[in-house]
């Protein structure tokens, strides 16, 4: 596309204007810095992603109370992709296109962040993902805060498999990227590391917005009934897991004969349900609401004082929507610009506070260092936490039990700058994000 400064926004053209050795002009300091956020508030994925609109929102009103950042205002931009996976493309090429914002915070599942992923590397934007994913990915323009399988599934097995004696696994999950990559990765954990059989390994998935679980109810009844220590590995995601832990309770799946332990039910999805028949199952974060930390207690009191809602809950994605703005504004603090490429190179390193007590820091391959927590699920909706890794855990975007990942390395520092480093073949593999991007909205 030729170059015409009438048509082309402005960071885009003082970037052409500098390489020309043109002075650019500079931003005024009335102009706010603009913030993309990026989450469904209509759809299946609304009962999860709403929370996270309004949590950027609460972040964006407090740096502005402390006079916002660089001596400019911050302004949210809200778009609604609608738990539709392309529209995130859209919407997300309509925030850095259209309306030019220096940064977004946004997405839940896989499949959107990998619709909007190719757009975000082709319009140099800067994306922060604030949820649990499937790992296998190290983008030079997103930033996960959200845990990589090392830092949830991984050791959530390891706690049913030595503490709880488990020894039946059902791997249930919704069917999209997510889920059935996680799976794969615990399937080869389970057979290789754990010595696991087949028949011991049930995997099931469901599509979106699933209502209708008796069968599949049924059939993790039936499988946990055969003599050996059954626990279910639940990845379903969104509004499908109301009905999904009301069928259980219908059944009477009791959390001491076959707990589940989940990966996507936090205390916002447990505040739309009756909490009581799910006593005692279990789900594995790096954050919960009852965590007894000061920071904690700030949090959720400016969080209820931003909802007035005095029932208002906090949950693991909102923490890591803290963590990654806290970084990003240290990042532009440091970089003294919302400039992608230098807040890029600044904000490997940051450390800012978590709301467990600890650190969080911002890691070369774009992924962060979390605790690691087991909670149990009470009958108000809260967890107990039941168990904890010692410190924290970094981030490994590459799994180790996946052939074609375990000789990968990312690491965005200068001069290596890949995501994807084969450090058997010394050699840089190339990005393929729009590959896995049309890989996984081909429904995989």
């Amino acid at each position: 596309m030729p170059f015409h400064p009438l048509k082309t926004p402005l960071r885009f053209v003082a970037a052409a204007l500098l390489s020309l050795g043109v002075a650019a002009p500079a931003l005024s300091q009335d102009e706010p810095i603009k913030v993309g956020i990026l989450h469904s508030l209509s759809g299946t994925m609304a009962i999860s992603e709403s929370t996270l609109k309004d949590t950027v929102e609460m972040l964006i009103e407090q740096q502005n109370e402390q006079g916002g950042l660089l001596g400019r205002e911050l302004e949210a931009v809200v778009v609604d992709p609608a738990s539709d996976w392309p529209l995130f493309a859209e919407r997300a090429r309509e925030l850095l296109a259209q309306e030019e914002v220096d940064v977004i915070f946004g997405n839940w599942t896989s499949v959107s962040r990998k619709s909007v992923l190719p757009v975000v590397e082709e319009l140099n934007g800067l994306l922060f993902y604030p949820v649990q994913y499937e790992g296998e990915e190290s983008s030079e323009n997103v930033f996960y805060t959200g845990a990589a399988p090392n830092q949830q599934a991984i050791p959530a097995v390891n706690y049913l498999h030595d503490e709880v004696g488990v020894e039946r696994w059902v791997l249930a999950g919704t069917d999209y990227v997510y889920p059935r990559t996680t799976n794969r990765i615990l399937e080869t954990y389970l057979k290789e590391e754990l010595g696991v059989a087949d028949e011991d390994i049930l995997i099931n998935y469901t599509p979106f917005g699933h209502s209708d679980w008796q069968n599949i109810v049924a059939e993790i009844k039936r499988f946990g009934s055969e003599g050996k220590k059954t626990a279910v590995v639940s990845t379903v995601n969104g509004d499908a897991n109301v009905p999904f832990y009301r069928e259980l309770g219908n059944q009477g799946i009791d959390a001491a004969d076959i707990p589940v332990v989940a990966f996507s039910v936090g205390e916002q999805e447990l505040s739309g349900i009756d909490t009581g028949p799910l006593v005692g199952h279990l789900a594995a974060w790096n954050y919960f609401m009852s965590v007894d930390t000061d920071a904690n207690y700030d949090f959720i009191d400016a969080w209820i004082e931003h909802t007035g809602d005095e029932e208002a809950v906090t949950n693991d994605p909102m923490e890591a929507h803290y963590i990654g703005f806290n970084m990003w504004a240290e990042a532009v603090r440091k970089a003294g610009t919302t400039d992608v490429d230098a807040v890029k190179e600044a904000i490997i390193g940051v450390t800012v506070p978590n709301l467990s007590g600890g650190y969080a820091a911002m890691l070369p391959n774009h992924h962060i260092t979390k605790p690691v927590m087991i909670g149990e699920i009470q009958d108000n909706g809260q967890f107990v936490v039941v168990w904890e890794t010692p410190s924290t855990v970094a981030g490994d975007e590459w799994s180790d039990f996946l052939p074609g990942s375990r000789d990968l390395i990312a690491d965005w520092r200068k001069p290596m700058e890949c995501g994807n480093y084969n450090v058997r073949e010394g050699r840089c593999m190339g990005s393929d994000a729009e590959a896995q991007a049309e890989e996984a909205l081909a429904g995989n």
